[in-house]
């Protein structure tokens, strides 16, 4: 049984960390990337 939970825990951080990696890719080809670093910065 850990061994499930364990990797559904591993699912949902790859899960997680893909999506914010695809949310920013998005922003910086909306934005460009002198914008994006404005928003990183702040």
């Amino acid at each position: 049984m850990d061994d499930s939970v364990q990797k559904s825990c591993w699912s949902v951080t790859v899960k997680a960390a893909v999506g914010l990696a695809g949310i920013i890719l998005l922003a910086w080809l909306f934005a460009g990337s002198e914008s994006l670093a404005v928003i990183a910065a702040s």
